[in-house]
Formats: structure tokens, sequence, C-alpha cells
């Protein structure tokens, strides 16, 4: 629609009769992205056949599958924490020995105890879900509940800041994960029979080397007691173990191969379980990928979450408001020495 926005009389130079000159413009009615989006409404031809799914972004989070839960903390905890006991004793006749003793013994030993607290950060979540009456009458005439999708997707944004923290932490807190813990000295994979490190240029047996070497060593650093029985890999490095077989001649993979000739399968009495994760990628010192073995068990490892809880509905002008709060730990480890990490696979 043209609409006159200027209408003026000019004397002309060459006339002495004043002419009318108008000036006009055109005032279209735009739309950005979000407005057209916001409540799912398009414009659609007649030959045109909507497929009326709703497709969500491609999001994966695999934090339940690795961890265990410490459920014990509640919304009005601001720190989690827990406690190591040290033992000492000395010995009997030699102070390294055994604690012997004679019949007539008037000096005996005993034990001595120390119990050390470790604190960490409860961090409170919260995000409000909120859309106006005409959005929401909008989207249930058209069949897409707004309401819903937004409810989801503050429950995949929590789900992903889980995940996320449970991993590597978070860098404004200065938090570490399941990944990156300060309390645990990564090593490097030796190099194979062609000079390089990378999976991709290693045997089978090489690769189990590398495998069994982290297992040993983690093995080892908790005094004999405890093997490893969960190996988390990059998605590609995984992908290589899948799709790879031992030997022209074998008919299994090498991801198989692993699983059950570890030395976790002959300590534990079960195959090791190897899963892919994302956050391993680039984790190793200088960029390099890693791989970590640990176990899964809450006395050696855990997460403290306090699950999301929400306000009353809130009637605020034409929005409907409600705010979904929760609390987000940080990783407990009160035995680091069950987790281990390698570089340059």
């Amino acid at each position: 629609m043209f609409i006159p926005k200027k209408v003026g009389l000019q004397a002309s130079s060459a006339l002495s009769t004043p002419m009318i000159r108008r000036a006009y413009t055109r005032d279209a009615m735009t739309y950005d992205q979000y407005t057209v989006d916001s409540t799912g409404a398009f414009l659609i031809g007649e030959l045109e056949r909507l497929d009326q799914k709703l497709h969500d972004p491609l999001v994966s989070v695999t934090w339940p599958r690795d961890i265990d839960l410490r459920e014990d903390v509640t919304i009005a905890d601001e720190v989690s924490s827990f406690t190591n006991s040290t033992f000492a004793s000395a010995g009997g006749i030699t102070p390294t020995g055994k604690a012997w003793i004679s019949k007539d013994a008037n000096a005996i030993t005993g034990v001595a105890l120390d119990i050390g607290k470790t604190t960490h950060p409860l961090y409170l979540w919260g995000m409000e879900v909120k859309y106006t009456l005409p959005e929401l009458e909008s989207a249930q005439k058209i069949g897409r509940p707004i309401d819903v999708q937004k409810y989801d997707a503050m429950k995949l944004k929590h789900q992903m800041d889980i995940d996320e923290m449970v991993y590597i932490g978070d860098t404004t807190y200065g938090q570490t994960g399941l990944f990156n813990l300060s309390g645990v000295t990564p090593t490097n994979v030796v190099a194979g029979g062609t000079g390089g490190t990378t999976w991709t240029t290693k045997t089978p047996d090489e690769i189990l080397l590398d495998v069994n070497n982290l297992l040993t060593a983690t093995w080892a650093a908790t005094g004999w007691t405890i093997m490893p029985a969960e190996l988390r890999l990059p998605p590609t490095q995984f992908s290589y173990l899948v799709s790879q077989k031992v030997s022209n001649a074998g008919n299994i993979s090498i991801l198989e191969f692993l699983r059950n000739n570890s030395m976790s399968n002959a300590a534990n009495g079960r195959p090791l379980n190897i899963q892919p994760v994302k956050w391993l990628v680039g984790r190793g010192a200088g960029g390099k990928d890693r791989m970590v073995a640990y176990t899964r068990d809450p006395d050696r490892v855990r997460y403290p979450l306090v699950p999301l809880q929400r306000t009353p509905l809130e009637y605020r002008s034409l929005y409907q408001i409600t705010t979904y709060f929760g609390r987000l730990g940080c990783i407990e480890s009160p035995y680091p020495e069950t987790i281990g990490y390698a570089d340059g696979i």
C-alpha cells in the first residue's frame, strides 16, 4: 500500500506557476525470524504438505550411563562434602614389623586415626519458562503446544549442563570433571612399531598393550586393590575399533578383542565396558585425544545432584511464568587413585 508521506508546493525556475511535487514511500510490514517462529505458525501454500512432526535439535547426553548420583543432597544445601580416613600403626618389636607382644608386655602399640574432609560447592541452577496468553492460544489452535516445547527445551538445557559438569566441570567456577580431575596425573601411550602413537597406526596387539598399560597403572595406584572395569574413548577411536577386524582371517572386531582379552576381564571376571564419549576429543595434554579408565561405583566416584523444582505459575501482564531450579554439584572422587588417563591415542 502506498501512503503519501509529503505533499508540498515548489516554485519552478522556468515557469512562474507553482508545480505540485509528491514524494511517496513504501511502508511494508516485516517480521523477523523469531516473531514468525515463536508460536510455530507458518504460511502454507495450497500444494504444500507440511510434516506435523516436531524435529528437536540433535543432542546427546551420556552422563546417566557413566556415573552414579549422590542423591542425599537437597536444595537447602550449599556444599557437599565427604571424608577420607587415614590409619597408622607401629609394629611391636620393630616399628615397621608386625604387632607382636610378649606375655608380660606393659607397653603395647595402638593405632592412629586421621579424618580429613573434602568439600565441593553446590551451584544453584535456574531457568524461566514463560509465554504470553496470545502465544499459548495461537499454539493451541495450530496444534503445536508452545508450553510443552519450552518445557522440553528447558529440560534439555538442564541435561546438557549436567553432562558438561560431570565430564569436564566448569571453567567459569574453576571446577573439573571426571575426565580432567586435578588429582589424576595423565600418562602418554607408547609408540608402536611404526613409530606412531595413534591407534590407526598400531596393530591390535599394540592397542591391547596401551589399554592394559593404563589398566595396570591404575590398578597399581590403588595398591593392587581395584582393577578398573570401565574404559571411555573418543568417538573416532571407538569407531575405528568397531570397524577393524583383528586380522583378515579373524571374525571379531578389535573392540571385541579388547573387551575379552584385557586385564579387566581377567581380574574382574567380566568383559571391559568400552563406550564412546564426545568430551574426550582433544582433552589430553597438547590437544591429544584421551582415554579414561575408572570404576563406576558410588563409593569411588559420584555426582551430587538436586532434582529440578519449580515455583507456582505466575501471571504477569500477558505472561504466564514459572521458574525451574535445582543444584548442580561437582564430581566427588574419594579415591582418585581408581581413575587413570592416557593421552595420545
